[in-house]
């Protein structure tokens, strides 16, 4: 988000169809039919939309699947497949159902939401939501769920809005661990066709709670490249284009075009489970090399501001809680580095479905040979190196995290990929500071003490160096000016719902 926010809120408040709200046939994506919406999505699959991967925000922006609760515009816990709860004690809560209806035809139970969180619980990895927190879920009736933490979990109703926990029929989970999200959710568009990486149908579910669609189905085509999305759009073979490079922001007509204030922060992550930057003093001297400001006009045309920590401007609260960050190593000189790592390559990784990142990459390679390193760069698309990322064979990646992501807490994000026992841990890091400050922050219950905890947290993280934060982005959504009701999310979990159609 730029700090130049009122052209932003102008923007905003002169086109009401696209703010939308938080609640809510097989056809040939890339085709228009009958009032279809033909959606072109940036990252393809990575486990057949199993919402226990990075695929399980494609569940909720496509309006597919539902946990308990979901997220209002403040970030606030809202009422979805559960009606209300109340917490009865410090580590119990019990939830009361709402009548909704699976996909498949069978009716939503106390039982069925106790079989998916423990499917959840049980999966391996663990999706990053459940990384802090350990979850046991009993049916006391039809209707009522109680759910049990190990510990407090003051923000439980939020984590119950993770995508990740989103509630599937049982016809959903395999024997081997699979989990297919096709004709099991509960949403408004139930998914009847996947094709691969490359396409899907969606069509309208008449018994959604919630009302029926204004729209009768969804076509949906994951373009990995950012100016094919744009050009896409520009050439009437889609209606929404997520993740217009900025580089192309200025060639889509101005109606066609939406900023959005994201929660998404860029950072270069540093490897220090293995490699070069096991060693602080090298992490030191790749974060006093890095300049993120360099990146803002340059890469990101003004679409961006130079990064002042893990959270920027579209978490209003955490500018003035801020923590200084104290007692980092000292970097070694370029001489030094240049000496001391003769022979060895820094191996610097980043993704192609941010247009972006490829360039950026190439920017912070200068900054690091100036600094004294050996770079070479990977540059392929996201789904053929996660499991690498996951595996620490790089040094370092230029990385794109929506920071409330998971569950619209922090603390989650935090301890998903900074704590030793963190299920998205790219960084490989392993501090006792860190680890004893996220707890600390998990356990507060107290809102502002919270988020004072969650900034400690955010300073003890930095002073490692295991993470540079570059920019503060903001993202560009390419919407046609024929489509009305498309939600405009900072946290962009959603994007389409109920009232989304062609006008």
């Amino acid at each position: 988000m730029r700090t130049t926010s009122r052209g932003l809120i102008a923007a905003l408040a002169l086109t009401p169809v696209l703010t939308g709200c938080f609640a809510p046939g097989d056809s040939d994506a890339g085709t228009a039919s009958g009032g279809r919406l033909r959606v072109a999505l940036a990252v393809p699959p990575v486990q057949a939309l199993s919402p226990y991967s990075n695929d399980a925000t494609v569940l909720s922006k496509l309006s597919v699947a539902e946990g308990l609760t979901a997220l209002d515009k403040n970030g606030t816990a809202k009422p979805a497949l559960a009606k209300s709860w109340k917490q009865n004690g410090a580590t119990t809560w019990t939830f009361e159902l709402r009548k909704a209806e699976f996909q498949d035809g069978t009716g939503l139970t106390a039982q069925a939401v106790v079989d998916a969180l423990d499917h959840a619980s049980a999966a391996k990895p663990k999706p990053r939501v459940l990384s802090d927190v350990s979850l046991t879920a009993k049916a006391d009736d039809a209707d009522t769920v109680t759910l049990t933490t190990k510990s407090p979990d003051p923000v439980l109703p939020l984590r119950l809005a993770s995508p990740a926990l989103a509630i599937l029929s049982s016809k959903a989970y395999g024997k081997d661990g699979a989990v297919s999200p096709l004709g099991t959710g509960t949403g408004p568009f139930e998914i009847t066709r996947l094709s691969g990486k490359t396409k899907a149908t969606l069509d309208r579910f008449d018994g959604y709670w919630g009302g029926k669609a204004k729209a009768p189905g969804i076509d949906v085509s994951w373009i990995a490249d950012g100016t094919a999305r744009a050009n896409a759009l520009r050439g009437g073979e889609t209606d929404i284009a997520e993740w217009i490079p900025t580089a192309q922001a200025k060639l889509l007509d101005a109606k066609t075009r939406h900023e959005v204030s994201s929660v998404r922060t860029d950072s270069l992550v540093l490897n220090t489970g293995s490699g070069l930057f096991t060693d602080a003093g090298l992490r030191a001297a790749a974060r006093e090399a890095v300049d993120g400001s360099a990146l803002v006009d340059s890469v990101f045309g003004g679409y961006a501001d130079p990064a002042q920590g893990l959270f920027g401007p579209a978490v209003p609260w955490a500018a003035g809680k801020r923590v200084e960050v104290t007692g980092r190593t000292k970097a070694t000189p370029a001489a030094e580095v240049k000496a001391g790592t003769k022979g060895r390559t820094l191996r610097l990784a980043t993704y192609t479905n941010r247009a972006e990142f490829p360039e950026a990459a190439s920017v912070l390679q200068q900054q690091l040979e100036k600094a004294g390193f050996t770079v070479k760069q990977d540059v392929r698309e996201y789904t053929q190196m996660e499991a690498d990322l996951l595996a620490g064979k790089y040094d370092a990646l230029v990385f794109s995290r929506v920071t409330l992501l998971d569950t619209g807490d922090a603390v989650d994000y935090l301890a998903s990929d900074f704590t030793s026992e963190g299920v998205y841990n790219i960084a490989g890091l392993k501090n006792a500071a860190v680890d004893k400050a996220i707890r600390a922050a998990a356990a507060e219950r107290d809102t502002e003490s919270r988020r004072e905890k969650i900034m400690r947290a955010e300073a003890e993280i930095l002073r490692t160096d295991a993470v540079v934060p570059l920019v503060h982005e903001q993202v560009l959504q390419g919407i046609a000016d024929d489509v009305e009701g498309v939600i405009l999310d900072p946290r962009e979990r959603s994007l389409i719902d109920v009232d989304t159609h062609l006008k």
